[in-house]
């Protein structure tokens, strides 16, 4: 018998796993948007930089990379945006809606490769609708259990499971069909998928109740603030820096991959002899600077070095994720063209066996959950259930022809995309024991947590300048051994579960509560910065591979982690003094 009440309705109040129902419909949800995203992230730079032959538009890496970063750093741009809309006018549950609808238009569009007008279409349908999609579903969660904070952070935990399960089966699935049927397969899959999604989310949204409604307009009640606080109100001159921040940097990211592909610019000018996109760019950091510097001091003592704190960790970040987020990138080109996926005789078998554990294993326990989830609510959404189910039966089908495909060749040649599963699969191994440290006394502090982070993280790059090192200046291919990626990816998501997860926590106890949802869209920036940077120093890749090696590329992202990581080792008791006692 249920004692609890959570929100929404009197379905949700039967539990799933000791949790409400609803938590697991948008756990599925969530999982078919993250296949279709990570499904679609795992092809974008192979099929642009895949030969004609292949069928692929035989793009320049540099071109691709560009593309590939504007892309994911407006990702992180658009939830800000997407936010404040379901805040103000459409609610919650419409937004997710409108998103997910959005974006199965955008994977339908990028399955027509007929025309780039396509391509560019699906770019900006996914990037609109991941913006009304993203922030809204994790709302969702926060109202249902706003009554029960103790039970928030598992639900928390199951539901970034099933964002980590839909990343695993897409990049698994339709990297797979993408580059051994065809790449609009590929695409069009991470399609179908979103719209089931979509589809379930719409036939149950009833079980949250008023969870997520178009919001009351009301008139805004007055802003508590604590004792020894005060407000620190945006003046004209900080919006109009907001604005041209914002402006200059906006065009700047969509100008990048457009100068680099087409050869045209808006930034059409010199000064001092730097080109135009750098003087616009550093003019706008310079300017958020100073705004962030001329806001912190306005704060009260304890605040202020709170917030300078945030803005440390945030700074961090930005080289976390420049790095991170190779691995759609620079990582998956070195899968390709300088590993060596082709495995005969034992090796072949080794590797079929532990595919076929790591995909039907998971998939197995998925399914079990739908099964308990059926039983809670299938009398009252039969069409949302059957909707979960038929997307479950195909996505078994697929498996069982890929399994069979693969089992029946004697020889077997491993997906590019597939060492993209890894991060997945090790997060969801080594995440209970990071959390069960994290709770123990030996649970460091936030800037130890974050120089681990990115240690680790340099030193997954190591692994592959290592593995590199053989590889001749210039060259475009080589055969490496599977075995530095796959280190890689180990040390990459041992870096993720130490910064990753932590760095929103740390933000929401260090700001001001009236303050949070503000901070949180100035994180999101950090990381789409990083994103940006991510492929605009993978795009580099050619260059310094003909001037100096592979090996030298990746000793880049080595030290520049690395070196942050032992900056913020120095700088723990600064931070631990700035964060008044938030551990």
């Amino acid at each position: 018998m249920n004692n609890l009440r959570f929100g929404g309705s009197d379905v949700n109040q039967k539990l799933v796993l000791g949790h409400p129902s609803g938590l697991f419909i948008l756990f599925f949800t969530e999982m078919w948007e993250r296949f279709s995203y990570y499904g679609m992230r795992a092809l974008f730079v192979l099929f642009l930089t895949s030969s004609l032959l292949d069928g692929g538009w035989g793009w320049p890496r540099e071109h691709a990379l560009a593309l590939y970063g504007t892309y994911t750093s407006l990702v992180y741009l658009t939830p800000i945006l997407g936010g404040f809309i379901a805040d103000r006018f459409t609610g919650y549950k419409w937004a997710v809606i409108a998103g997910a609808i959005i974006m199965t238009a955008g994977h339908a569009s990028m399955a027509i490769e007929i025309h780039p007008f396509f391509m560019y279409m699906g770019l900006f349908l996914l990037v609109a609708g991941n913006g009304f999609f993203k922030p809204n579903m994790t709302s969702i969660i926060s109202e249902m259990y706003k009554d029960h904070e103790d039970k928030k952070d598992g639900a928390f935990t199951i539901y970034y499971m099933g964002v980590n399960a839909g990343a695993f089966l897409g990049i698994m699935l339709c990297g797979y069909i993408g580059e051994k049927v065809g790449w609009s397969w590929g695409f069009g899959l991470a399609g179908i998928f979103m719209f089931f999604g979509m589809l379930q989310f719409y036939l149950a949204q009833s079980i949250f109740g008023e969870i997520g409604n178009k919001p009351l307009k009301t008139k805004s009640s007055e802003v508590k603030v604590p004792e020894g606080d005060k407000l620190n109100p945006f003046t004209k001159l900080d919006l109009i820096f907001v604005a041209v921040c914002s402006l200059i940097g906006l065009v700047w990211i969509i100008d990048d991959p457009v100068s680099t592909i087409s050869g045209f610019t808006i930034f059409n000018f010199e000064f001092a002899g730097y080109p135009g996109a750098t003087v616009a760019i550093v003019l706008a950091v310079l300017l958020f600077f100073v705004l962030v510097v001329s806001r912190i001091i306005r704060y009260t003592p304890k605040v202020r070095d709170r917030m300078i704190a945030v803005a440390i960790f945030s700074f961090f970040t930005v080289f976390f994720w420049a790095a991170f987020e190779q691995a759609g990138g620079s990582m998956t080109i070195f899968a390709r063209d300088y590993t060596n996926r082709l495995l005969t005789g034992n090796g072949a078998v080794i590797f079929d066996v532990f595919n076929t554990l790591l995909t039907v294993v998971p998939l197995g326990i998925i399914t079990w959950v739908i099964a308990k989830l059926f039983q809670q609510t299938y009398g009252a959404y039969k069409g949302a259930s059957a909707a979960l189910a038929t997307s479950f039966i195909i996505i078994w089908g697929i498996v069982i022809w890929m399994l069979v495909k693969e089992l029946s060749n004697p020889e077997t040649e491993v997906a590019a995309s597939w060492f993209g599963i890894l991060n997945s699969f090790f997060i969801i191994s080594f995440a209970p024991l990071f959390s069960k440290i994290w709770e123990s006394k030996y649970n460091p502090s936030a800037s130890v947590k974050y120089a681990l982070g990115l240690i680790l993280l340099g030193i997954g790059f190591g692994a592959l300048a290592f593995g590199a090192s053989g590889i001749p200046t210039g060259a475009q291919t080589a055969s490496v051994s599977m075995i530095w990626l796959i280190l890689a990816y180990l040390f990459h998501t041992l870096g993720e579960l130490c910064l990753s997860p932590v760095g929103l926590s740390y933000l929401s106890k260090l700001v001001p509560a009236r303050m949070i949802g503000l901070m949180f869209g100035v994180y999101y920036l950090a990381i789409a910065i990083g994103n940006k940077v991510a492929g605009t120093m993978g795009s580099k890749i050619d260059a310094l591979t003909e001037e100096y090696s592979l090996s030298f590329f990746f000793l880049i992202f080595l030290i520049v982690p690395a070196a942050g990581g032992v900056l913020m080792i120095i700088l723990n008791p600064v931070m631990k003094k700035l964060m008044h006692g938030v551990r």
